[in-house]
């Protein structure tokens, strides 16, 4: 993989990861998702909202581990 192809990539990883943020935060109503984790997604009492969150969760999460392992 170029130094751009990577930097590239770098940067999608970075959008996903800042959009998955967003929307968990939007999702939640509040930003404590980010030091209480799954236990802020186990409170929501509506199913598709913490469908919702889980989803992004997982989302930011393997946005994070790619970024990563590039570095």
């Amino acid at each position: 993989m170029s130094v751009v192809q990577i930097k590239n990539l770098q940067r999608r990883l970075a959008n996903l990861e800042s959009e998955a943020s967003d929307e968990l935060t939007r999702v939640c109503g509040h930003e404590l998702w980010q030091s209480l984790g799954f236990d802020a997604f186990d409170s929501l009492e509506d199913p598709d909202r913490r469908a919702r969150a889980n989803y992004y969760y997982g989302q930011l999460q393997t946005a994070r581990e790619l970024r990563d392992v590039l570095g």
